[in-house]
C-alpha cells in the first residue's frame, strides 16, 4: 500500500489514556489510513520516531484568539507547543454575533479579552466562521457562542431584560447553532451575564435544552462563592439536561488555598455520580490573565464601558467603590483575597500608561490609594486594562488535574500592546515538563489524554484527538524528554522547544522543530466535526 506519509519506529500514545505501543503510522490524505507494521510500505514522505512519541495533535478547548487568529504569524506559538486544534469564543466573551445598537458598547468590553474586532466581520457567527475560511489556517479552529455577547448585542449593558429580550436572544442562539458553534459558553463573573438571575439563566438558555450543546461555564465565583457557584452550574445543567463543562475552575485567595478546590471537586464527583454529565478543566498557571474590569463590584459594571469609565471617576461613586473592595464579601474581591501586590498591569489601551506595564498596582499607584488609581487607571483607558493577576497555588491545579472528569486548557488573551501571559507560548509543554516528567503528577498518557481524546470528544470532534484508522492526521513526533517552555513571565514571547513535528491534517506544518510554512488548517463546525 502507497501512503504519503510514514512514521516509523514511534511509541504510540493515542490518546485514550492507555499506555504506549510501538507502531508504525500510515497517512494518506487528511487520514490515518494504517497503524501497524509498514515496514513494506512506501510513503512519499518517511519520519524516524525512533526513541520518541507519537501523539494526536493537542487540542486547546479553551482560548480567547477569536481576532488574534486573523493576525499574521498566529499559530507559531500554536505549533510549537504541539497545539493542532483551538476553541474560541468562551466565558461569554465571543466576537461573534454582534450587531444592532450596541455594537460599539460590545466592541470596546470584548476587546481586552478578544482583541480588536475591526473589520472582522462579526454581524453573525455564519460571518466570522466565512472570513476565517477564506483565510489559510495553520490550525484548526472552532467557536463557542457567547451568552454574554449575545446578550449585549441585544439589550446592551442594563440589568433587566423583556419578553422581547429573551426572544431575540433565543433566536440568535439557535440560528449561531444552526451556523456551527461547538458549544454555548458563559461568562458570570463579566458583564451583561452578572445581571442574570439563575432563573433567567435557564430561560435565556432554553434553546439547548434536552440537547448535546455542551455548556461551558465560567463561574459567578471563583472564591468566596464558589461552592454555591457550583451548586448555581449543576442547577442550570441539570434544568436543561445538557452536558456542562466547568471553565479554569480554580480558588482564588491564599485562605482558600488546599481546601475549597476539594469540595469543589467533591460536588462535581457527587453530581457524576447522580448521572449528570459534567466536566471541569484548569490551566497549569498560578497566576490568570483578564479585564482588569474583572476587581469590580457587578453594580459597577451597568451600562458599558462609557458608562463605567464615567462613575469610576464620580465622587460619590468612588466613595462606594472604596467601602465595597475594602469590605465586599459577595463578589470576587481580588484587592481583598490577593491584594493589589498580586495585580499586574499587563496592557493598556492609552500609550501614555503603557510605561506601567509590569507594575503591579500596588506599585504603579505609589502615593495614592490603590483602588483610586485602579478606577483612574480603567477610566482614562476606557476600560481596556488587562492584568495578570496571581491567584491560586499548584498543589490545588495537581488537584484538579489528577481527577479524571478534568482536562488541560490555557485560557490564553492576545493583548496586542502590553505583557502576554506565558500560557500563549507555553501550556501544553509546560503540562509535559512540570506536572509529568518533574513532578510525576500525571504519567505521560495521562497527560496526552487530558490534551487530545478528552477536550475533543467534549466537543464531538470525532476525528480528532486520537490516533486510529479513519482520524485526522494531526499528529506530534517528540521526546518527552526534552520539551521544555521558554516562556516566562518576563520574557512570555518565546517559542516552546521539543515538539519536533508537527502534521496538520497530515501535512508537516512543523519539521525537525522548523516552520514549513505550509497552512492546513480547516474550521470546524457542528455539521462538519
Amino acid at each position: 500500500m502507497e501512503f504519503d506519509v510514514i512514521i516509523r519506529n514511534g511509541s504510540i500514545l493515542d490518546g485514550s489514556g492507555r499506555q504506549a505501543f510501538r507502531s508504525d503510522v500510515g497517512v494518506a490524505g487528511r487520514t490515518v489510513a494504517a497503524i501497524g507494521d509498514l515496514s513494506g510500505a512506501n510513503a512519499g514522505e518517511v519520519l524516524d520516531a525512533a526513541g520518541k512519541v507519537v501523539t494526536p495533535g493537542f487540542i486547546d478547548a479553551h482560548r480567547h484568539a477569536d481576532t488574534a487568529i486573523f493576525r499574521d504569524g498566529f499559530g507559531k506559538a500554536e505549533l510549537l507547543q504541539g497545539l493542532t486544534t483551538v476553541i474560541n469564543g468562551n466565558c461569554g466573551l465571543s466576537a461573534a454575533p454582534v450587531f444592532g445598537p450596541h455594537k460599539h458598547d460590545v466592541a470596546a468590553y470584548l476587546y481586552p479579552i478578544t482583541g480588536e474586532l475591526g473589520n472582522t466581520p462579526v454581524e453573525r457567527l455564519s460571518d466570522y466562521l466565512s472570513a476565517l475560511k477564506r483565510r489559510p489556517l495553520p490550525i484548526h479552529a472552532g467557536m463557542l457562542v457567547g451568552l454574554g455577547t449575545v446578550r449585549a448585542a441585544v439589550a446592551g449593558f442594563q440589568k433587566t431584560l423583556t419578553d422581547a429580550d429573551y426572544r431575540a436572544i433565543h433566536a440568535i442562539l439557535e440560528q449561531s447553532l444552526s451556523e456551527g458553534a461547538l458549544g454555548v459558553s458563559l461568562g458570570l463573573g463579566y458583564a451583561p451575564e452578572c445581571f442574570f438571575r439563575t432563573e433567567e439563566l435557564i430561560s435565556a438558555l432554553e434553546p439547548i435544552r434536552n440537547t448535546d450543546v455542551t455548556l461551558s461555564i465560567h463561574m459567578r465565583s471563583e472564591s468566596m462563592n464558589l461552592l454555591d457557584s457550583i451548586d448555581e452550574a449543576l442547577a442550570i445543567a441539570k434544568a436543561l439536561n445538557v452536558p456542562l463543562q466547568i471553565s479554569h475552575l480554580k480558588a482564588v485567595g491564599k485562605d482558600r488555598w488546599g481546601k475549597l478546590v476539594y469540595d469543589a471537586l467533591g460536588k462535581i464527583r457527587r453530581a457524576r455520580e447522580d448521572g449528570l454529565d459534567v466536566m471541569c478543566d484548569a490551566y497549569p498557571y498560578t497566576a490568570g490573565s483578564t479585564q482588569l474590569l474583572h476587581v469590580l463590584p457587578p453594580e459597577f459594571l451597568e451600562g458599558g464601558t462609557d458608562a463605567i469609565a464615567k462613575r469610576l471617576i464620580d465622587p460619590a461613586a468612588q466613595k462606594l467603590l472604596k467601602e465595597r473592595l475594602e469590605t465586599g464579601t459577595d463578589f470576587d474581591n481580588y484587592a481583598m483575597l490577593i491584594g493589589w501586590e498580586n495585580i499586574e498591569i499587563a496592557s493598556a489601551r492609552r500609550e501614555a500608561d503603557r510605561s506601567l506595564i509590569g507594575n503591579t498596582i500596588a506599585e504603579a499607584a505609589e502615593d495614592m490609594e490603590p483602588w483610586r488609581f485602579c478606577a483612574e487607571l480603567l477610566s482614562r483607558n476606557a476600560c481596556a486594562v488587562t492584568m495578570i493577576d496571581r491567584l491560586t497555588q499548584g498543589d490545588d491545579i495537581a488537584a484538579i488535574y489528577k481527577e479524571p472528569f478534568s482536562y488541560v486548557i490555557s485560557d490564553a488573551t492576545y493583548p496586542r500592546d502590553g505583557l502576554l501571559h506565558p500560557r500563549v507560548y507555553g501550556t501544553f509543554v509546560h503540562v509535559l515538563e512540570r506536572f509529568v516528567r518533574e513532578r510525576k503528577l500525571l504519567t505521560l498518557a495521562e497527560a496526552v489524554h487530558k490534551m487530545t481524546r478528552m477536550p475533543a470528544d467534549r466537543y464531538g470532534l470525532q476525528r480528532k484527538g486520537r490516533i486510529e484508522i479513519g482520524a485526522d492526521a494531526d499528529l506530534l513526533i517528540f521526546d518527552p524528554a526534552s520539551v521544555h517552555e521558554q516562556a516566562t513571565y518576563r520574557q512570555p514571547e518565546r517559542f516552546s522547544e521539543g515538539i519536533d513535528t508537527v502534521l496538520v491534517n497530515g501535512v508537516p506544518a512543523v519539521k525537525d522543530g522548523v516552520f514549513t510554512g505550509k497552512k492546513n488548517g480547516t474550521v470546524l463546525e457542528r455539521r462538519n466535526v
